[in-house]
């Protein structure tokens, strides 16, 4: 019969994981471009 192989890597690389310590250079960074684009649009619009 069939034989089922149960594949555990030892470490599995998590996006989250991998992302989290940088989130107080990310999230700052991406304020301050939304803020840029969003001012730039509205005073394109103007």
């Amino acid at each position: 019969m069939a034989h089922q192989e149960h594949h555990t890597p030892e470490h599995t690389d998590d996006v989250v994981e991998a992302i989290t310590p940088l989130m107080p250079i990310v999230l700052p960074l991406a304020g301050g471009v939304l803020m840029f684009l969003l001012a730039f649009i509205a005073v394109f619009m103007a």
